[in-house]
């Protein structure tokens, strides 16, 4: 939908996809991916990131002076994932260490993510997607152990003069909006939009709106 308006490059990130992967794991190493995509993109160049995804699209923010608009959609701990449940990530490695992928990915979006059952059924019955998900499940718990550690610093951040929208559903947990609300004050451009009746895979459970909100962001 998005690729009607806009020129689209889909990511895949290090140790997904059709991307490598590398020893010495870091927040930092997404970060600079990121970068080099916008680098070496035609601008302007507007950067769109979900859950995870988006916490390493802000950081990339600082690596770059090309990137033009920053949508984040459920993606910055302020203070690293201190409302996780305890012991959430090493349960889901054991479940990726005993090779069941499938279960990590739906223990992950229903005790973690807190997802609806109905929002994880919308997820499964896109079959590809659904595959892409299995196959990416064991780069999962180095990211979440990242997340665990992650602590937002404003300081950081104080000359990124990059409009930046931060998207949550009207539905998900409240930690969600918590997040996005200290993230967008501390931004010297940031701020949130809330999508009534949605939790965190709106582009699957409400394509339209979803685009809606980030089209006009990117037309102002």
């Amino acid at each position: 939908m998005l690729a009607r308006e806009f020129s689209v490059i889909e990511v895949d990130r290090r140790g997904r996809g059709e991307s490598g992967d590398s020893p010495g794991y870091s927040l930092r190493s997404e970060a600079e991916d990121i970068a080099a995509v916008v680098e070496a993109a035609d601008p302007p160049v507007a950067v769109l990131g979900h859950s995870y995804g988006g916490l390493c699209a802000l950081e990339s923010s600082l690596l770059t002076h090309k990137l033009s608009r920053l949508i984040l959609y459920e993606s910055v701990p302020v203070r690293g994932a201190s409302l996780y449940p305890e012991g959430v990530v090493q349960r889901l490695q054991a479940l990726i260490d005993v090779g069941d992928a499938e279960g990590m990915v739906v223990s992950l979006l229903r005790d973690l993510v807190q997802m609806s059952e109905d929002e994880i059924q919308v997820l499964r019955s896109r079959g590809d997607s659904w595959a892409r998900r299995i196959a990416n499940a064991p780069s999962a718990p180095r990211e979440l152990r990242t997340e665990v550690e992650y602590v937002f610093e404003a300081e950081r951040f104080a000359e990124m003069r990059v409009p930046t929208l931060l998207l949550v559903g009207g539905d998900s947990p409240e930690r969600e909006l918590d997040n996005a609300t200290v993230v967008a004050a501390g931004l010297p451009n940031g701020r949130v939009v809330v999508m009534p009746g949605q939790q965190h895979a709106a582009m699957h459970t409400a394509p339209d709106e979803f685009v809606t909100s980030v089209v006009e962001f990117l037309r102002q």
